[in-house]
């Protein structure tokens, strides 16, 4: 059963989620884990994409959009409608879903806005996981570098 984290955020940017996101991915990364980070659409895939290369001078994650790229694939993929193959350590769900393969990850990471629709749907989220008997852990963030 996958541990869930939410991190919360108050800082009201509005790119604070997706640089939040860039954050916890470097760090899964640099501790060796294969992270899948899931979107709800093309655009957003294609934007964190594209931060994921510049959002800080001196870091270097390899990554690209699920299924795009050599057959060996990058430790950190990205996508919005496909479920990753079983071979993914960490999920980062950006999505206002759960998505049903959440269970084949050890550790799920929730990133809530500054945003009241975002709130709730993460309230939702925390709900849902609860409800299946997930242990959840809330990390409360003042800003994001």
């Amino acid at each position: 059963m996958p541990r869930i984290d939410f991190y919360i955020i108050e800082d009201k940017d509005a790119n604070a989620r997706l640089q939040l996101a860039c954050r916890l991915v470097e760090k899964a990364y640099k501790n060796k884990h294969r992270i899948y980070i899931h979107t709800d659409d093309e655009a957003e895939a294609y934007q964190l994409d594209e931060l994921l290369w510049t959002y800080r001078e001196d870091s270097f994650l390899p990554h690209n959009l699920y299924g795009d790229g050599p057959d060996s694939a990058p430790p950190i993929q990205i996508g919005f409608n496909v479920t990753p193959e079983k071979q993914r350590d960490i999920l980062v769900n950006l999505s206002k879903q759960v998505p049903e393969f959440y269970l084949q990850f050890n550790r799920v990471l929730e990133i809530v806005p500054n945003e009241a629709d975002r709130q709730e749907i993460a309230r939702e989220h925390y709900r849902f996981y609860k409800s299946q008997g997930h242990d959840l852990t809330t990390h409360k963030l003042q800003t994001v570098e």
